[in-house]
């Protein structure tokens, strides 16, 4: 659209220049005209050259067209099918959460044998460990609740531990490397859901 417009713009330049002054008013009305109409019909919707979903529109909005969810792979579903059956389970327990921020004492652990008994990675919600998901929390808190913990993003309780009591969680990290290095730390959390 901008270079039809500059090309218009420059030949009524030329046409100017070239003809008796009448001829040039009425080229430049006429001109401008069409200019203005070009300028008013454009819209991001119209431009072949601007990315589709990546622009929004004049009025701030995305464009109408949504780009299409992820598909949900299969561990995806039975995750989340296996964290609802243990909403329903423990029902009871959602209604005591705390609603305010409060102090954890946190520390880190690993899937490894010594730790947990085994070393298949399965928390005892079902649900396979992963980095910065997992959290071990202490039997008030029901599996699927989502922590936030300051400075390190929110967690969702799928495990519990013998020594996670009172306010002890656990962060579930890849290697022992990363757990004795985390070492124990208060930090502030909420529960966010």
């Amino acid at each position: 659209m901008r270079i039809i417009s500059t090309i218009v713009a420059t030949l009524a330049l030329f046409a100017v220049i070239s003809t008796p002054k009448a001829s040039a008013d009425i080229m430049n009305t006429n001109i401008n005209t069409k200019i203005s109409n070009e300028i008013n019909t454009y819209t991001i919707q119209n431009d072949p050259f601007l990315i589709r979903y990546g622009l929004y529109s004049l009025s701030g909005m995305i464009n109408s067209e949504k780009m299409a969810a992820p598909e949900k792979t299969e561990a995806d579903i039975k995750y989340e099918q296996t964290l609802e059956k243990w909403k329903v389970k423990q029902q009871h327990l959602w209604n005591n959460l705390p609603t305010e921020p409060f102090t954890i004492n946190a520390s880190a652990y690993t899937a490894a044998a010594d730790e947990c008994g085994k070393s298949d990675g399965i928390t005892a919600s079902g649900v396979k460990v992963q980095e910065k998901r997992t959290l071990a929390c202490p039997q008030m808190y029901p599996f699927g609740t989502k922590i936030s913990i300051e400075g390190y993003g929110v967690f969702t309780c799928e495990d519990r531990g013998g020594a996670i009591k009172g306010n002890h969680f656990d962060i579930y990290t890849e290697t022992k490397t990363e757990a004795f290095a985390f070492g124990r730390r208060h930090l502030l959390a909420q529960v966010v859901q």
